[in-house]
């Protein structure tokens, strides 16, 4: 199936609206059945019929359609966040007195569901550099029941070796769930290397625009119904017709934007590792990457995402570079239209949080769609302000 197609076609019965061009938002929180024979028939089928929107909404099953065909995975739920997903896809396969390991530095809300909220619950985990295939050997332990990957992270960027990790998991009968919002489905193949489980914080790339919030979950029929009966049912995390509407028609654009941003970032990258007040750029697809050989092993596309550590006496000076940048916003996430920074000395106060322990002059970048001599030329004078 080519991805023009799941993009702009697939799931899309025009037929039964009006020939639309664009699928309608079918705001609506219930549905009726002509008869009790059909109700009855719908209760233990909710996953495929429409009963009740927090289970299964029209518009939202397009979404799904799409979503999980762009993946390569049998199907796939949405949720209203990226936390949500991750959430229901960790506590889908966990219990009481189960183990979980999970690489180090992980996205922020994945970590506290892991070190305070299942803590609470009897499952434990231990965080481990992933990017030596001999630490997962070393931390399963027999009541191991989820290895739980994010490669690249999302600040320094360590990968793993998806496919090593697989290899090991499906030998000892764990199940892999893999964080893959930095690089994308299009950008990264996460299921076809194996992985149980791929989920996304699709506010970034997927919606593109930074004006909705959601969360994708890509697996087996198996898997997906498992945790649609209990996990997405009960805890109730969806995702609404208008924002599926919204998501929907992100994806129209995704392989065009996507395109530029990798454009932009090149450019800008290349910039910052030739430039004298920048002491290093931590960027997947750069030469000086200690990880590119696998980056370019198992990732198609390397995003707009890099850190760079620039060259500053103290914080104040990291501080007047930043609110000296006139085309970036400072913001969270990323995946937008816009070019965004991320400094690591904001998060000097916070002590739940590793950013805090990062260097006072390490920066998050994000390139977003504008031309990339104008963010070239706003860090150059940001960078004379502290000359």
């Amino acid at each position: 199936m080519d991805l023009s197609y799941i993009l702009n076609h697939l799931g899309e019965e025009r037929e039964q609206y009006f020939n639309a061009v664009a699928p309608p938002i079918i705001q609506t929180s219930n549905f009726y059945f002509k008869d009790v024979e059909s109700l009855r028939h719908a209760f233990p089928n909710e996953l495929d019929v429409h009963v009740y929107s927090r289970g299964n909404n029209p518009t939202v099953e397009i979404l799904r359609k799409k979503i999980a065909a762009l993946a390569g995975a049998e199907d796939a739920l949405v949720f209203s966040s990226g936390v949500a997903a991750i959430s229901a896809a960790v506590m889908g396969n966990v219990q009481s007195g189960d183990h979980v390991v999970c690489v180090k530095k992980p996205y922020g809300w994945t970590d506290k569901l892991l070190n305070r909220f299942l803590l609470r619950y009897g499952v434990t985990n231990t965080m481990i550099d992933g990017t030596r295939i001999e630490n997962f050997v070393a931390a399963i332990k027999p009541e191991t029941k989820v290895i739980f990957l994010e490669s690249p992270n999302s600040f320094t960027f360590e990968l793993q070796d998806i496919k090593a990790v697989v290899k090991l998991a499906k030998q000892r009968g764990i199940v892999t769930i893999i964080d893959n919002s930095y690089c994308t489905s299009v950008g990264q193949r996460c299921i076809d290397m194996g992985v149980d489980i791929e989920v996304h914080s699709a506010t970034k790339y997927f919606g593109g625009h930074s004006d909705v919030v959601g969360g994708y979950l890509m697996s087996s029929k198996k898997m997906v119904a498992k945790i649609f009966a209990s996990e997405l049912l009960n805890l109730g995390g969806i995702m609404g017709p208008n924002d599926a509407w919204l998501m929907i028609r992100s994806l129209r654009t995704l392989p065009v934007r996507l395109e530029r941003i990798q454009s932009s970032t090149a450019k800008v990258v290349e910039f910052m590792e030739r430039h004298a007040q920048v002491q290093k750029v931590i960027f997947p697809f750069s030469d000086s990457f200690p990880q590119r050989a696998l980056a370019k092993e198992q990732m198609q596309w390397c995003g707009g995402l890099f850190t760079a550590v620039i060259k500053a006496k103290d914080t104040a000076q990291v501080e007047v570079f930043c609110n000296s940048l006139q085309r970036f916003l400072m913001a969270v996430s990323w995946g937008g239209y816009e070019s965004l920074i991320m400094p690591a000395c904001s998060f000097q106060s916070r002590t739940d949080m590793e950013l805090a322990d990062y260097p006072y002059n390490m920066i998050r970048f994000y390139i977003g769609l504008e031309e990339p001599q104008v963010l070239i030329d706003d860090i150059e004078q940001a960078f004379a302000k502290i000359r």
